[in-house]
């Protein structure tokens, strides 16, 4: 879970009291899968090149959950290495979360998420150890689709709407 973060450091330089982590979490918790969102998740590849990519993700129990297909870049670089960044633009906050992302292969956690993501109006369900669905966005590749768990690490968030302010938080590892 990752609902409180162990540090926060205010990154405001204008006078502004520092971001509650409570904010980010509630639009997290209000707004996926429902609103249109889109998420960017950076990854590094084997020759330390970036490679980012827009996916649909959703936040479930205190945690971001994003998919891609196996033979993806985004699937094959975390395959190798596990770290990245997701970045999201908020109602009012601008998000980016730092972490590691490892493939979810359980049935009753792919199970709770499917269910997320059919809130949101996407058909999918769990086929094995990953998601099937009659279609999903093109980057994400050919079915079936792995699910990806990012355990957070730390997070950035600046804010566009009142309050403002810049805040990093940092999360136990």
């Amino acid at each position: 879970m990752t609902d409180t973060p162990t540090s926060t450091r205010n990154l405001d330089r204008y006078g502004t009291a520092e971001l509650p982590w409570s904010r980010a979490l509630d639009i997290l918790t209000a707004d996926t899968p429902t609103a249109d969102l889109t998420f960017f998740v950076a990854t590094v590849r084997p020759d330390g090149r970036p490679h980012t990519a827009g996916v649909g993700a959703v936040w479930v129990d205190g945690a971001l959950y994003f998919k891609g297909g196996p033979g993806t870049r985004r699937s094959r670089n975390l395959a190798a290495n596990p770290a990245c960044s997701v970045s999201v633009r908020l109602r009012g906050l601008d998000l980016v979360l730092e972490g590691e992302a490892h493939r979810v292969t359980d049935s009753s956690t792919l199970e709770r998420v499917a269910a997320v993501y059919r809130t949101g109006g996407w058909p999918v369900s769990v086929e094995g150890d990953a998601f099937t669905a009659p279609y999903s966005a093109p980057s994400a590749g050919p079915p079936p689709w792995h699910l990806y768990r990012l355990t957070l690490h730390t997070a950035f968030g600046v804010a566009s709407a009142e309050p403002h302010g810049a805040t990093r938080w940092d999360f136990a590892r």
